[in-house]
């Protein structure tokens, strides 16, 4: 809120273990989501509908590990705070207690305002997601651009205003048309979050796989990537793979006597 306040972008990426984040905590990013996304990512699902409490927990506590400067936010998965309030409530202090995270992270607008009530009044912060919601790909036809037209982005912006009202600390802002994501962000209070919605908003995240290129078929339109990291590991394999087969790999250096 406060560097929302004083015009300093936020920065955010979306990490799953602990090895990427003990680089991060030596980074100057701002906050760590744990993305359900890692079931695309890491445990490779089609989609993020499969990933778990469990799996939630389990990555959300792994990054907790090596972070301790970041904020750290976890996506409640599929189905974990549709149901009820108390299932609501029940999963996001699960992810805090045992997946050790600092807020959770909720796909959707009008819908879920009584989770939200009910996860912040607890103490629990809480982060919003609008735009595309991967958890409901089916009903909205695919991984496209939301709110380009008039009724879309008028729907957007009362689903924002009801989620701030009911206490989010922040709003994810996914495929959203560049001016209403400058909309959202002078309209609301609480700082939105970028990705595929243009410059406007008040920060960015990306996933810390897809910006480091890692997966050299990922190309959508909303990432740039930084490096080529899968040409450096597979160049580093294929070196190993040459030096264990020509015996130049263990050297006297790596042996012991």
């Amino acid at each position: 809120m406060q560097m929302k306040q004083d015009g300093v972008k936020i920065t955010a990426v979306t990490c799953y273990d602990a090895a990427f984040a003990r680089i991060i905590e030596q980074s100057s990013v701002d906050f760590v989501l744990v993305g359900d996304s890692l079931g695309n990512v890491v445990l490779g699902f089609d989609s993020t509908i499969p990933v778990t409490m469990d799996h939630m927990v389990h990555h959300s506590a792994a990054v907790s590990r090596s972070l301790s400067r970041p904020f750290l936010v976890a996506d409640m998965p599929f189905m974990s705070y549709q149901c009820s309030k108390s299932q609501a409530l029940e999963n996001a202090a699960r992810l805090i207690r045992d997946g050790r995270a600092e807020a959770v992270k909720l796909e959707g607008g009008q819908e879920i305002v009584g989770a939200v009530k009910a996860i912040t009044e607890a103490g629990i912060p809480v982060v919003g997601h609008l735009g595309l919601t991967p958890q409901k790909i089916h009903a909205i036809g695919g991984f496209k651009v939301q709110g380009r037209s008039e009724e879309a982005a008028d729907q957007l912006i009362t689903d924002a205003l009801a989620l701030e009202k009911a206490g989010v600390c922040a709003l994810v802002l996914e495929l959203v048309p560049q001016g209403l994501a400058k909309k959202l962000s002078q309209m609301l209070k609480i700082p939105t979050i970028g990705i595929g919605a243009g410059v406007h908003a008040d920060g960015q995240v990306l996933v810390l796989h897809d910006l480091l290129g890692l997966d050299s078929g990922f190309k959508p339109k909303f990432l740039k990537t930084y490096c080529d990291m899968n040409e450096i590991v597979h160049n580093a394999l294929e070196k190993y793979v040459e030096e264990v087969r020509s015996e130049a790999f263990p050297a006297t250096e790596h042996s012991f006597d």
